[in-house]
C-alpha cells in the first residue's frame, strides 16, 4: 500500500520540480521597469556617442532634468492635478453611461437593434470632430473638456460590456433557471461574474482612451494642463519641455491603470485562468 502511495505521489512531485521558480510579489513591479531602463540607457548612449542630435531629440539626463525642474517650481503638480481632474471626470461620466447602454443593449434584442447600429456610426467619428461642436455647446471651459474626454471613454466601456453580456454562456443562464433563481440571482450569481473580467478590460481600455483624449481636450483653449505644457513646448521650441510632458503623460497614466487593477482584483479574484499560474 505504501508503494502504491509512493507511486501515486511521483508525478505530482515531478510536477513541482518542473514548475519554474516564481519571482516574489514584490519583485514582479520591478520587472517591467527593465525594459524602459535599458531603452532609456541605450538613448543616452547613443546620445554620448554623438549618433543623436540633441537640439531635437534630447538625451534622457536632459529631459529627467526638466521635470525636475518643473517639480520644483511646483508648476507640474499644479498640471498634473488639473488633468488629472479631467481624466476621472469625464472617466466617470463615459464609464456610467457606457455601462449602463452596454448592458441594455447587450440584454435586449430589441433595444440592442434600435440603438446599436446609430452608437457604432457614432463611433466611428474621429474625436477631433467633436471639437468645434462642443466649443459651441459649452464654450471652452471645463464642460467642454470633460465632455470630450467621456464621449472617448464612453466607446471601449460600451463595446466592452456589449459583447461581455453577449458572450455569456447560454447553458450556464439555462442551469441557473433550471435551479429556478430570481431574476436578480440570476444576474448577482452567474450573468455578472460572467461579465466581469471584460467588463474590467473594457474600463482599462476606456481609461487609456481618456488620457489620450485630455490631449485634444486641453488644446481647446487650456491654460493649465499637461496639454497645454505640450502645446507651449511646441510654441516655444522647447523639445525637452514636450518629451518630459510625454514621460509624465506616461507615468501618471500607467498609475491610474494600475489603481484600476488593484481596484478590481478582488472582483475577479475567483478566476481560475492560465496567467494565475505566472
Amino acid at each position: 500500500m505504501a508503494v502504491l502511495d509512493t507511486a501515486a505521489r511521483q508525478p505530482e512531485k515531478q510536477e513541482i520540480e518542473r514548475r519554474p521558480v516564481r519571482l516574489s510579489v514584490f519583485d514582479r513591479p520591478l520587472a517591467g521597469l527593465l525594459f524602459p531602463l535599458s531603452l532609456l540607457v541605450l538613448w543616452e548612449a547613443l546620445f554620448r556617442l554623438g549618433l543623436i542630435e540633441g537640439r531635437l531629440m534630447p538625451a534622457p539626463s536632459r529631459i529627467f532634468e526638466t521635470v525636475f525642474a518643473l517639480a520644483v517650481g511646483g508648476e507640474l503638480a499644479g498640471h498634473v492635478a488639473i488633468t488629472l481632474w479631467r481624466v476621472l471626470a469625464g472617466f466617470f461620466a463615459g464609464a456610467v453611461v457606457g455601462t449602463v447602454m452596454g448592458a441594455l443593449t447587450g440584454y435586449s434584442t430589441i433595444l440592442r437593434r434600435l440603438l446599436d447600429p446609430t452608437l457604432q456610426a457614432l463611433r466611428a467619428i474621429p474625436s477631433i470632430a467633436w471639437v468645434p461642436l462642443f466649443i459651441l455647446w459649452f464654450g471652452i471651459f471645463e464642460a467642454s473638456k470633460i465632455a470630450l474626454i467621456a464621449v472617448g471613454v464612453f466607446f471601449p466601456v460600451y463595446l466592452g460590456v456589449y459583447g461581455a453580456v453577449q458572450g455569456v454562456d447560454r447553458k450556464s443562464v439555462e442551469v441557473g433557471r433550471v435551479f429556478r433563481l430570481s431574476g436578480l440571482d440570476l444576474v448577482r450569481r452567474i450573468l455578472l461574474p460572467s461579465v466581469l473580467p471584460g467588463y474590467v478590460l473594457a474600463l482599462r481600455a476606456g481609461l487609456g482612451l481618456g488620457w489620450m483624449f485630455v490631449v485634444a481636450a486641453e488644446f481647446m483653449g487650456a491654460s493649465q494642463g499637461l496639454g497645454y505644457l505640450l502645446v507651449d513646448g511646441q510654441q516655444l521650441g522647447k523639445p525637452d519641455q514636450i518629451l518630459a510632458t510625454i514621460l509624465v503623460f506616461a507615468v501618471v497614466g500607467k498609475f491610474t491603470d494600475t489603481c484600476l487593477l488593484v481596484l478590481s482584483a478582488p472582483f475577479v479574484r475567483w478566476q481560475d485562468n492560465h496567467a494565475r499560474e505566472h
